[in-house]
């Protein structure tokens, strides 16, 4: 395939990241997921919330989508850039009941790796960005403080660039988690010290503010 090529693609997302602001889109929410052969695939940028809301996919849901690779300047290897608006969703979600966990198993574990040690390995042979394991055992669960707010000069750049555009509403900025949170886990692989991991998910953000505005 010609580089830069358009390709259309149809993806299982299974990764959706929190939205942060970008100088340059407004926002960015990381999206991830696999193809029916069970190949990561890297969406971004992607304006999530200024997406229309028949576009407004899921964790777990089918979608197509037209795309090329970012190119030289990310040469990873799952990383496509999205037409945003090309997006359709195809169907619903795979629901989280106990029933179907299988069912999203057999696509996400499809090219499971046998360890963090093993991906660094396939990054440095052939640029691989992507990619999953099954911890041998999980020993903590990190949280540590973070800012509380977004920079203030990062707001300024964003808020001025907003002034030279024609809009018909602003995006107001996500409200910024005060948190860090970090998985410690250990590869069944001889190889391997320990891994301290982020947790970027957006349904963790998410789940942080519903219990704030709960009271908890």
């Amino acid at each position: 395939m010609p580089p830069n090529a358009v390709e259309t693609l149809e993806v299982l997302i299974t990764v959706k990241t929190c939205p942060i602001p970008s100088r340059k889109y407004d926002e960015l929410a990381c999206t991830a997921g696999v193809t029916e052969s069970g190949d990561f695939v890297r969406l971004y940028p992607i304006n999530f919330r200024e997406q229309p809301y028949e576009q407004q996919y899921k964790k777990y849901q089918r979608i197509r989508v037209k795309a090329r690779k970012h190119g030289a300047q990310d040469p990873r290897k799952e990383s496509y850039r999205p037409d945003s608006e090309s997006i359709e969703i195809l169907g619903e979600p795979i629901p989280s009941n106990p029933g179907n966990w299988a069912k999203r198993a057999a696509y996400v574990m499809e090219k499971q790796s046998r360890s963090v040690e093993d991906l660094q390995r396939q990054q440095q042979e052939d640029n691989v960005s992507l990619g999953i394991i099954r911890p041998k055992d999980i020993s903590d669960w990190v949280i540590s403080s973070s800012a509380p707010e977004w920079d203030d000069k990062f707001l300024a750049a964003l808020k001025q660039r907003r002034l030279f555009e024609e809009r018909q509403h602003t995006l107001v900025p996500p409200r910024k988690v005060p948190f860090k949170f970090q998985y410690e886990y250990r590869c069944d692989d001889p190889r391997c010290n320990g891994h301290r991991q982020m947790i970027e998910d957006w349904e963790v953000g998410a789940l942080f503010w519903k219990l704030v505005d709960q009271g908890a």
